[in-house]
């Protein structure tokens, strides 16, 4: 099983915010998996997929805000695949996911 290590971070302006009052999500698939702010890691099976990034309010059940979305494939690599989802500067920019 290889491993993809996803560095979701919210902008500088709003990072105390964020650390606060939100809570990021990951959607890998269509399974959806609590993450935190900073790095996370996770076994995924080799193969493509598709991946959203959002956040919720502390306390929300479904919101889905700032939503980003990429696709990629995993080879079989030991070396984990590397996803950076940066959130905007601006209230609403959604998550700006990249890639390697």
């Amino acid at each position: 099983m290889a491993r993809l290590s996803v560095d979701i971070r919210p902008s500088w302006i709003g990072r105390p915010f964020h650390l606060a009052f939100t809570r990021p999500f990951m959607d890998i698939d269509g399974t959806e998996l609590a993450a935190q702010w900073g790095t996370t890691e996770i076994p995924v099976t080799t193969g493509p997929h598709e991946m959203a990034v959002y956040f919720r309010y502390r306390g929300q059940k479904a919101a889905r805000l700032g939503i980003g979305r990429a696709e990629f494939a995993v080879n079989g690599s030991p070396d984990p695949v590397k996803v950076t989802a940066a959130l905007g500067v601006r209230n609403g920019s959604p998550f700006k996911v990249t890639v390697g």
